[in-house]
């Protein structure tokens, strides 16, 4: 339980409920707004964020059934969070840079990483598959909250730079106890470096949920470290996209870092190797599709009168065709030599390197020699 900052008494620390809670948009489509955030998007930027949305759910459903199918080793779905991601991404100039950790699918289309590129990581035939310096977007971090230190060095080098651009970091509930990112919350405090942490809180951090890993809501350690935090509906994308922005701003004006938490909801596994029915009730799961990130934006188009029927159904269309695009793509993704493992280790030649990659040509070789079945 947490002390609640207004009359002292105790809440849950994480209930979401309450003024704290920065929101656009309400689970069934009202617009509403706030004093210290807002955003005015004409019809056609409201439909594209929709279309982001779209697209990258069905993306990530295609994911999923591939690994299902054997044709993934592993995925790490964002059912569920494709607000929280796509808001904060469209809230990105070109010229910012992201940290992500291996769930931020919904940033990566929005940085225009194709999706095949993070398919093949989890294929294991590409280490990443991106060049970070063309999209300003970082490779996959498996390790859990060392994007945040990765994020914050980075910062302070542009900051020393003079440049005007701006940093991100992404990192979930769970990383937030990690060693690692409270000393980037300690570095990035002392510098006042200009990066945005944002934390995706989906309630648990794989079995653990956030009510046993803080007694606090998140979004208030940042005060401890001396900069301000917030607590945004991780599920409304208008909201998360103003917060974002507004942070960003924020950060290139000198002003120092600032941290996020988006309040959301992982509606599937952690990862396609984890069972949640082991560790969560269905009442919770069937409470948050009331709170879905694109039925909310759909109602409010609705609502609003935006889009027409050929717009929904060319989206549709679209979405199918990537799809196919994603299906098609991973299984005839070609298997890499299994000497290339060795070709970036170190930016020059190593004998070390070198002697191990003779030695593993050698051993594969072995097999060859006697005979195609091995033996």
């Amino acid at each position: 339980m947490a002390v609640d900052s207004t009359d002292g008494t105790l809440s849950p620390p994480d209930s979401g409920a309450g003024p704290e809670l920065i929101q656009l948009l309400t689970p069934e489509g009202e617009r509403v707004e706030h004093p210290d955030y807002a955003v005015d998007l004409s019809d056609d930027e409201y439909l594209a964020l929709y279309r982001d949305l779209v697209l990258v759910r069905r993306f990530d459903a295609e994911a999923t059934a591939l690994q299902r199918q054997g044709e993934l080793g592993l995925w790490a779905s964002l059912l569920g969070q494709e607000a929280a991601q796509i808001g904060s991404g469209r809230a990105l100039r070109s010229n910012d840079y992201v940290f992500p950790t291996y769930r931020e699918h919904g940033v990566a289309w929005c940085r225009g990483v194709d999706p095949l590129n993070l398919l093949g990581m989890f294929r294991g035939v590409n280490n990443g598959g991106w060049d970070p310096r063309e999209n300003n977007f970082h490779l996959y971090t498996i390790v859990i909250g060392a994007q945040s230190l990765h994020g914050v060095g980075y910062a302070m080098g542009v900051q020393r730079d003079g440049s005007d651009s701006a940093v991100v970091t992404y990192f979930g509930d769970g990383a937030s106890s990690q060693g690692d990112v409270n000393e980037a919350f300690t570095f990035a405090a002392v510098f006042n470096a200009p990066v945005v942490f944002f934390c995706q809180n989906n309630q648990w951090a794989i079995s653990e949920p956030t009510e046993r890993q803080m007694k606090v809501p998140l979004y208030r350690r940042a005060a401890g470290f001396g900069f301000p935090g917030v607590r945004v509906d991780g599920n409304d994308v208008l909201a998360c996209l103003a917060v974002t922005r507004a942070a960003l701003d924020r950060a290139r004006r000198g002003e120092g870092p600032m941290l996020i938490e988006a309040f959301t909801y992982r509606m599937g596994a952690h990862t396609t190797s984890d069972d949640p029915t082991r560790y969560r009730l269905s009442a919770e799961l069937e409470e948050w599709k009331l709170k879905d990130p694109i039925e909310r934006l759909k109602a409010f188009l609705h609502k609003q009168g935006i889009g027409s029927p050929e717009f929904f159904a060319d989206l549709e269309a679209e979405s199918e065709e990537l799809g196919k695009r994603v299906r098609n793509g991973v299984r005839t993704m070609p298997d890499p030599d299994p000497a290339s493992m060795f070709a970036h280790v170190y930016a020059e030649r190593h004998p070390l390197v070198e002697r191990e990659r003779a030695e593993f040509e050698a051993y594969h070789a072995s097999f060859v020699d006697a005979g195609e079945d091995g033996h």
